[in-house]
Order: C-alpha cells, then structure tokens, then sequence
C-alpha cells in the first residue's frame, strides 16, 4: 500500500489525473446532493421517530429554562444518548418551511453528505485522488449507508462523528509529534461529536492506543526511549486544548454526561446488558430472541448487505494491512494509519462477535463500520490499477470495466429499492427476494407512509366518506406513531383490529396475512412491504402472526 501514487491509471500528466480525479469526486458529490435534495421527502417514519422528536423539544426546554426543566434527564432511555442531531433537527424546523419531520429528513440528508465529504477526504489523505474517488463512489452506492442517512437519527450521526475523529487520528499520525492545530480541532471534534451521540464513540480510543504501537516502536528505535517518551508527552500536551472543545462539545449535545463525573461509564455499563423485553427477530429463516442471536449474525448480514465490490476490495484491504505491517518498506506512519482504519473496520464486529450482546433491526448499530470499510476498499483499488499500470497495463480497462459493474449492480438495486435501500440485499442471497423469508427487509416501518398515502388517494377516488360523527380506524401491525403522522387527522389508529374498518400491515414476519380484499399493496422487487386491507364487517381477531412479546 505504500506504493500508492496519484498516477494509477494512465494518463498524460499526474496533475491532470489528480484534478479528474477531485473534479468528478465533487461532481458525485453534487449529484447526491441534487438527488437527496430531490427525495428526501419519499423517506417514512421509524419506530423511534416521534420519541426523539420529544427528546429534542425536552432538550431545548431544559436549555430554554436555564437547566430548570430536567425532563430530558430522565426521558425513557434517550438520555444516555446525545440529542445534538434531534436538536439540531428541531432548531432547524423553527427557521424553514418544512414540517417537523420533513425536516429531520433533510437534515439527515445533509448530515449523511457530509459524512460522505469527510469520508472522501479521509481516504484521499491516505491514499490519493483515485483512491478518494473510488472510496466515495463505494460510499456513495452502498444502499445500507446511503438509505439509513435520511431517516437514522442515532446511528448515522453517529457514523459521520466517528469518521471526523478518524480523519483527525490519520492527521495526527501523518504529522506527528507536531500535530496543526487543525488537526488538533478535528480529533476534539470528533470524539465529542461521537461520544456524544453514543458512548461507543470510545472504541476510538482502542483504535489510537493499538493503532499507534508501530509509529511509537519505531519512534523509541530511532530517537531512544528518552526522546520517544518526551516526544509522545508533547504530543498528549498539545492535544488537550482539542480534548476539553471535545468535551464542551459532548456536554452540549449529552448534557446528562456531563452532570456527573461516572455517567458516561454508567451509561457505557447500560449498554452492556440487554435493558429491554426480548422479543424475536427473524434470522437466516428462524426466529430467533435477540439476546440468543448466533456470532454469526454480524459476519452474515454484512456478507449479505454490502456490495460485492465493496466486499472483495475490503478483504483485499484488511489483507493488505496486516502485510505491510511486517514489510521494512513501509513507513511506520503507514502502518499506523492502515491499522487504525483496519480495527475501526473491523474490532465493533469482532467484539460484538466475541461478546455477543443482544442484536436486532440488522447492521443498523454498526452503519458506523462502512466509511473506513469503504475507505480500505477505495485504497485497495487504488494500489490495484498502480499495481497493473506498472506490471501489466493492459489489465487497466479490464479492471477499470469489472470495478464499474460492480458499482452499476447496488446503484440498479438502490433505484429500484426506493426509497427503501436500506433494506437491500446482494445478488450473494438474491436480492431482497431472495432475504425475503430468511431475514427482516423493512425492520423501520418506512412503507407505512406510502401505504398510508394510498389509503387516502384511494378513499378519495372512491369517493367515501367515514361513518357519521366519527374517523377511519385503521388498525395497524407496525410503528402507530408514524402511520398516525402519516395518515393525518382523519383517521385514528390502533391494534383494536376487530372495530377498525381498515387494516395496514408491514410485510414482516410477525404481521399476519388476511383473508380481507387488499386496497393498497407496496411491493419492491416483487417482495411485499406493506398492505391495506378493507377489513370493514369481516371482525379480525388479531394482526398479529405471533403472539406480542
């Protein structure tokens, strides 16, 4: 990898193929602007829409009161965790004319650009215009990152925070023991952008602790123990100014963290163990409790969600690292960027694997491994068309041709998903369709709101009215809240199947199928995410498939 140079592909001047290279990059990032900009409105709502919503106004009430208001101290469970995007979200709302939850859409559309932005830099940094280009397009189009960018207001913040601090720890190793103070602002940034959306932000700190051992052996094997030792002390002097702007910046969006000294460690103890009810999810065709899933849960749903390129190159960059670290040609700076990429790629997974904590709704806890997993995808790229160019040349089109397939095959999926691409699955399982009886697709409920809005144009083409002196009723298998928001003030919704004249059901496992006539279907690649059934005098005992946990 350290071999990498801006002029992989064959062109007359590096500097041209550095400007191609940065020029299309901000074009791809234009695009996606462009078409989030465009779309952002066709994303539903979650299950945990509505509550951070209140988390946000509790948040502003308390900082509105001078800290006399404390509800959000102490609201359901969300006070271990940072509001900084809901309050974000909700100050937003106050300025522009979206509804609350149009606008949570936008921001997160703007956030999940961001991330991508960062997450482009970050790998240029490390290894060059191409290897930027292509970390952005594997980003770009990997439909798990993309699709929960829009609706996501935990773990998508969460993952553009964890890859600031990650170009600010790459900073820190390329220019130390004298880091710029911009550099020196990224890393307090970004830890406390992402301790303060989630105390998993930590890991971070196991990244630059291992990550750093080749620099700092290298460091006592050239200047001495001594000088190795008081260059390192300079190093953690330096960095203290951007470690409390962190720690301002952590308490501003976690204000519970800050109230006592041991709260980020009780809400790190919190997380630990399981803190709800069980209840089961379907995984690789069986139900299975959340807190028994399988080590194989993990390793199998990212195996299966990730594009294929996206994959391959990742294994390529994960191999690739642990090579250089016994090759003397490398610099250990290299290394030490390399390795930290590498654990931020991959320890959340092993540990998770190892531990085994309660798992549930997918890869969606852990969307915040995809940027440095595309970051070492891009660079393995990268140093592959530099490879060719100087061994066999005229492999350059070939490979370039195989690397576009392989971008062509999640963009057609993620176009044909939309605007549920979180739920893509890779041609390795068949698509949807084939993950369709063997896992969850649509965990978040999202189709609710498409189904909702064909419910009312349908009735309005139908020209019916609802019973005098009362609403629709639609009982609903699924999130009630957002099918509320989205179905609007003439209907009342509930699980009360029996009285409802309508009955709106995700396509998952644990809804039923009714014997009633369909009036709105919601398909995507022939896969069923949601209906809405006339159930008016037909007396439906129950929605549900399963009994309730």
């Amino acid at each position: 990898m350290s071999s990498i140079t801006t002029s992989a592909l064959d062109t007359p001047a590096r500097r041209s193929v550095e400007r191609t290279c940065d020029d299309l990059a901000i074009f791809v990032l234009a695009v996606v602007t462009i078409v989030a900009g465009l779309t952002f409105r066709d994303y539903g709502l979650g299950w945990d829409d509505y509550t951070h919503a209140e988390y946000a106004d509790l948040l502003l009430r308390m900082y509105g009161s001078g800290f006399k208001d404390t509800g959000a101290l102490s609201f359901a469970n969300l006070y271990m965790y940072g509001g900084g995007f809901d309050m974000a979200a909700a100050l937003l709302h106050k300025v522009i004319p979206l509804e609350l939850f149009e606008t949570r859409r936008l921001l997160g559309a703007v956030v999940g650009v961001i991330g991508l932005a960062v997450t482009w830099r970050l790998a240029r940094r490390v290894g060059g215009p191409l290897a930027g280009f292509a970390t952005l397009l594997l980003l770009a189009l990997c439909p798990t990152f993309y699709g929960h960018m829009f609706m996501n207001p935990k773990d998508a913040p969460f993952a553009v925070s964890m890859v600031i601090l990650i170009l600010g720890l790459v900073r820190l190793a390329e220019e130390y023991p004298a880091p710029s103070p911009r550099t020196i602002l990224i890393v307090g940034l970004g830890a406390g952008l992402s301790i303060g959306c989630r105390i998993l932000g930590g890991l971070a700190l196991v990244y630059a602790i291992v990550g750093f051992v080749p620099l700092l052996i290298d460091d006592v094997r050239t200047q001495g123990g001594r000088e190795a030792i008081r260059r390192f002390a300079h190093v953690v002097y330096v960095l203290l100014p951007g470690l409390v702007v962190g720690y301002l910046i952590m308490g501003l969006v976690w204000p519970w963290s800050i109230m006592e000294a041991d709260h980020p460690f009780k809400a790190l103890t919190y997380f630990s163990h399981f803190f709800e009810k069980p209840w089961k999810e379907m995984f690789d065709g069986a139900l299975v409790s959340v807190p028994d899933m399988p080590w194989s849960y993990l390793p199998t749903l990212f195996a299966l969600q990730l594009p294929e390129i996206l994959l391959a190159l990742l294994v390529a960059g994960v191999v690739g690292t642990f090579m250089s670290l016994s090759r003397g040609d490398v610099s250990a700076r290299r290394k030490t960027m390399f390795l930290m990429l590498t654990l931020a790629a991959t320890l959340p997974l092993v540990i998770a694997m190892v531990k085994r904590p309660a798992l549930y709704n997918g890869i969606r806890h852990f969307v915040f491994v995809i940027p440095p997993m595309a970051v070492l995808a891009g660079v393995s790229f990268a140093w592959g068309m530099n490879w060719l160019k100087n061994n066999h040349r005229r492999w350059q089109p070939a490979a370039l041709a195989v690397f576009s397939f392989g971008l062509l095959l999640p963009l057609s999926e993620m176009i044909r998903l939309h605007p549920y691409e979180y739920t893509h699955f890779n041609h390795l399982v068949g698509t949807v369709r084939g993950a369709d009886s063997l896992f969850m697709l649509d965990y978040w409920g999202l189709a609710l709101k498409q189904a909702s809005d064909g419910l009312r144009e349908e009735l309005v083409e139908r020209q019916e009215s609802p019973p005098l002196g009362r609403k629709w009723k639609v009982a609903v298998c699924g999130p009630q809240r957002p099918a509320q928001v989205a179905l609007g003030p003439d209907f009342t919704i509930g699980w009360d199947s029996q009285s409802a004249d309508f009955a709106m059901t995700l396509g998952e496992f644990y809804c039923k199928g009714l014997t009633a006539p369909v009036m709105v279907e919601i398909k995507r690649d022939d896969v069923v995410f949601a209906r809405v059934y006339d159930i008016r005098g037909r007396g439906i005992s129950t929605l549900l498939a399963i009994p309730a946990p």
